[in-house]
């Protein structure tokens, strides 16, 4: 069955799976010799976290943080809450920030200065997609899987109202769809 809700597909699952092993690539040269913590930002990064984790060869190891900014809504509210933080320290530790998509760039901002003031030995940020024209802040991911349109998301890990997560590739949400799904 077709959900109207799922608007333009961005990125097919081929495309996914050959980024994520680039990436794996160049995150075990980088990083070859020395051990790797990668902090999750859930919900959205935990596909990709699971399918990058999978083509990295370097000793490493997870965890993870769950932040709110979005709600229901599709922009970002600026407010960032931690709803649950990291089960390890950090401080010394060589760490990987996997995230799902950096839009405005305040969550991402919010959670490099928290974990920052944390002492790791080093701190880079691995972004399945990214959205330049939405930056509010400035920064720029070490490692961005794909850079697209100013539009909303979802698939592969990303949702609205908790929905679509499991969309095997990355589609733009038809918000047209889910107004006229109220009315009936």
């Amino acid at each position: 069955m077709r959900d109207d809700a799922v608007g333009e597909i961005l990125v097919q699952p081929d495309e996914l799976a050959r980024r994520v092993r680039e990436l794996g690539a160049q995150i075990s040269e980088d990083y070859a010799g020395r051990d790797l913590l990668l902090i999750c930002v859930l919900k959205g990064a935990m596909f990709f976290l699971a399918d990058l984790m999978r083509r990295i060869d370097v000793p490493c190891e997870v965890d993870f943080m769950a932040v709110a900014s979005y709600g229901s809504a599709t922009d970002s509210s600026g407010v960032v809450r931690i709803l649950k933080d990291l089960d390890a320290a950090i401080e010394g530790r060589e760490v990987l920030i996997v995230e799902d998509i950096v839009d405005s760039g305040l969550t991402l901002h919010y959670l490099l200065r928290n974990l920052g003031a944390r002492n790791p030995a080093s701190m880079e940020v691995c972004a399945l997609l990214t959205k330049p024209e939405r930056r509010k802040v400035e920064l720029e991911p070490r490692y961005v899987g794909f850079e697209i349109p100013n539009r909303f998301v979802i698939g592969y890990g990303l949702d609205h109202a908790e929905r679509y997560r499991n969309l095997p590739f990355v589609a733009a949400l038809n918000p047209a769809a889910l107004t006229a799904d109220k009315g009936d």
